[in-house]
């Protein structure tokens, strides 16, 4: 088995013509000659060439003690790949903290054409930094190529909210974007990829993709809700004055956005009813919520900047709560499709629920979440707006008749996380 890294420029017009794809073994232990120099390029095509690398790996060439035990590897694509938080997801992929540190991983990484140079940056770096796991980077702008063969997509790459731009507007544009790339995986990507949709307004992003990849199952695709996750832990904890790690079952409910529903009637701690221990009702409906939702906002008035390092440890976390078993009666939360859960919650929209997994990469939602009348009631406020979200995006799924009533509503996208 050989790995080869490939420098191709082509300056035609249809999409393969325009694509380029550079690919750096990270463990390349040897460099191998170039092949013999072709013809001078015609400086349409020279202007347009990148990637430097000219690299070989051969597993032959180990001694098979050393190969022997190694798993099959796992081709993970990442879409962002030159942004902040692919600076610090990546990195966490290539050392196996997240897939486990006996998971050889190859790493693909798509960008666009303005990019192109910082992602040869990027594979430098993951070059440079040794890992034993990472097997091989590819870097390129066509996604149809990028998502070649891709047992998992991790899909941060979004345009940022613009001036004056509202969120119906951001829902249009970023639609689009993913649209292209839902179909790009479902021509591209292995039949069973796994989808994690970072890219915000996330779980409408996650449905677009969905909808436009119907060879990949739609159980597949996830939007990013553990970082809400996350931060309503870290609530918990400072008003309890417990550990973090004590706290369980801790769900965020619904959309990415200041509807979300962090769920404090069903989360643990210590293995006591979070309400029993914080005996504040008050605090949990007045305050509890609007912290967790408005924490990107107040850290950027804190530090200058968003939270792309939260963002890209909590993709990791959402990652390990599918491919390690959960804990006996704990949960996490993703948005997943909403077809068939046992909460009523209308189908067909990409919804957080509470989940758990065996491991296998595969999820459940759980069945046992007491929901009261106050609960449901927030719950049915989220799914309400994700229905709105998914009728101004109806041209991109497919579906007729939809109606954007977004515009000149109340801004719900969470502050920081455009």
């Amino acid at each position: 088995m050989a790995f080869s890294m490939k420098q191709r420029v082509d300056a035609g017009l249809t999409r393969k013509a325009a694509h380029t794809v550079s690919r750096v073994p990270a463990v390349a232990v040897r460099a191998v000659a170039a092949p013999s120099a072709p013809a001078a390029a015609p400086a349409s095509e020279t202007k347009n060439a990148y990637g430097v690398f000219r690299l070989s790996y051969d597993t032959q060439n180990e001694d098979p003690s050393l190969t022997r035990s190694w798993k099959k590897t796992i081709k993970v694509a990442v879409t962002g790949a030159s942004g902040n938080i692919a600076n610090h997801l990546l990195f966490m992929l290539a050392s196996g903290e997240v897939y486990g540190k006996d998971q050889p991983i190859a790493l693909q990484l798509l960008g666009s054409e303005r990019s192109k140079e910082a992602l040869e940056g990027v594979a430098m770096e993951l070059e440079d930094s040794l890992y034993p796991l990472l097997r091989e980077v590819s870097i390129g702008i066509d996604p149809y190529e990028v998502f070649g063969d891709a047992d998992w997509a991790l899909m941060i790459g979004a345009k940022p909210r613009g001036p004056g731009m509202e969120r119906a507007d951001l829902l249009q544009q970023n639609g689009e974007i993913f649209q292209v790339q839902g179909r790009a995986l479902n021509e591209s990507a292995s039949r069973n990829c796994k989808v994690v949709v970072v890219g915000n307004p996330c779980n409408t992003n996650a449905l677009i993709a969905m909808e436009n990849a119907p060879n990949i199952p739609r159980k597949n695709f996830h939007a990013l809700t553990r970082l809400d996750e996350n931060r309503a832990k870290c609530q918990l904890a400072l008003k309890s004055g417990k550990f973090y790690t004590s706290i369980s079952r801790m769900a965020i409910w619904g959309n990415h956005s200041t509807t979300q529903v962090p769920d404090y009637i069903n989360a643990r701690i210590g293995g006591i009813p979070a309400t029993d221990l914080i005996r504040d009702n008050k605090w949990f409906r007045e305050e509890f919520t609007p912290k967790v939702a408005l924490r990107g906002g107040a850290l950027i008035k804190k530090w200058g900047r968003s939270s792309a390092a939260s963002t890209a440890v909590s993709v990791a976390d959402a990652i390990r709560s599918l491919v390690v078993p959960t804990a006996p009666g704990d949960c996490f939360s993703t948005g997943v499709i909403s077809d068939g859960n046992p909460y009523g919650v209308r189908e067909g929209l990409i919804f957080s629920f509470p989940c758990r997994s065996k491991g296998d990469g595969d999820y459940e939602i759980c069945d046992d979440f007491i929901v009261d009348e106050w609960l449901r009631n927030k719950i049915r406020a989220s799914e309400d707006e994700l229905q709105k979200e998914k009728e101004c995006v109806s041209h991109l799924i497919g579906m007729m008749g939809g109606a954007c009533s977004l515009r000149g509503v109340e801004d719900t996208t969470v502050p920081g996380e455009n």
